[in-house]
């Protein structure tokens, strides 16, 4: 039988697992439970990518009673209730759906994150904290298992087999070493080539960096900001299942982008 919990309960499961008050002042989301319920308890956990009406609906036609989502609706400066944010607001509040946003604490989790998933799929062996942002490293690197050819590392990160936003192939053919940082992490790849790693991986790509990727002969995916943060989504979803044994559904909403 599945268990059945308030969103207090949730909240300090979530915060036993990720480092939410360690990122606080460089975060510009507001981690942790941005929308309440009205007290009563969850039975289903739904989890996806972005806090959007879609989901919100997803989530609603599913039964979830809590959202956990990687993008949530807050961040840096509060917003009027008015245009999409109040439709947003209302749908949440009319059908009682809690919603929980993470957002770098799930980029940086050494197990359950992004880009520690990311470090797996493409096989980095004993990975490093990669990627300074106001003073944290929150992603990884590291050395390969196996020389992998820049084609073979798009199928790997690829998920549900969707292509890439940009592949770019300035380096050697076969790579050896690797650094990743999901979302929006263009212009990490000036770390990338200091730290002179084979293959840079990230989710969008950057105008601004073409031209150093190039002469520094540094290979680079652009994995789309959205197939690149799936993973510590699910790998949260996986986590919930086992550990508080509660039913629990990703919703894929794909941009494309």
């Amino acid at each position: 039988m599945t268990r059945a919990v308030h969103t207090q309960a949730l909240d300090g499961f979530f915060k036993s697992l990720l480092d939410i008050e360690g990122f606080q002042n460089i975060d510009s989301s507001l981690n942790g439970l941005q929308v309440d319920n009205d007290g009563s308890e969850i039975r289903r956990l739904a989890f996806a990518v972005d806090a959007c009406l879609e989901s919100f609906k997803q989530c609603a036609a599913a039964g979830g009673g809590l959202l956990f989502v990687h993008h949530g609706l807050f961040w840096g400066s509060p917003l009027a209730l008015r245009g999409t944010h109040r439709e947003r607001l209302k749908f949440l509040l009319d059908h009682n759906i809690a919603l929980y946003a993470v957002h770098l604490p799930l980029d940086q989790h050494p197990r359950l994150g992004n880009n520690a998933a990311l470090a797996e799929l493409l096989g980095i062996e004993k990975p490093e904290p990669f990627g300074l942002y106001h003073g944290k490293k929150i992603g990884y690197m590291g050395k390969l298992k196996k020389p992998l050819p820049i084609d073979e590392a798009v199928k790997a990160i690829g998920y549900m087999a969707r292509p890439p936003l940009g592949v770019y192939p300035f380096g050697k053919s076969v790579n050896e070493t690797c650094a990743v940082i999901s979302g929006g992490a263009a212009r990490e790849t000036l770390q990338a080539l200091d730290e002179k790693v084979d293959l840079y991986v990230t989710g969008e790509p950057g105008h601004s960096v073409y031209h150093n990727a190039l002469e520094g002969r540094l290979n680079m995916i652009a994995g789309g900001h959205y197939s690149t943060e799936v993973w510590g989504v699910r790998k949260m979803m996986e986590e919930c299942a086992a550990q508080l044994n509660m039913d629990t559904e990703f919703l894929d909403i794909p941009t494309g982008l």
